[in-house]
């Protein structure tokens, strides 16, 4: 994991509702393999996004849909 996906995993995780943390580091953990792997691309991203809104804390929800769209950008 690099520093950049790191820091996403730290922001993501802090906005996960409890129970669905362990689901939401196995899909990072399988979002950045695709990233090393160079199979992630804004197809894959638009077929992923609403397996992450799913599982976080509705008070973060804004929050995290700018950071996504900001990471969206730079596809």
């Amino acid at each position: 994991m690099n520093q950049g996906q790191e820091m996403f995993y730290n922001f993501f995780i802090e906005r996960v509702k409890d129970d669905k943390k362990e689901e939401a580091r196995l899909l990072l953990e399988d979002n950045f393999a695709r990233q090393e792997a160079g199979t992630f691309d804004m197809a894959y991203f638009q077929e992923v996004m609403p397996k992450y809104y799913e599982l976080v804390k509705p008070e973060a929800m804004e929050e995290v849909k700018e950071a996504m769209n900001h990471f969206a950008s730079r596809l």
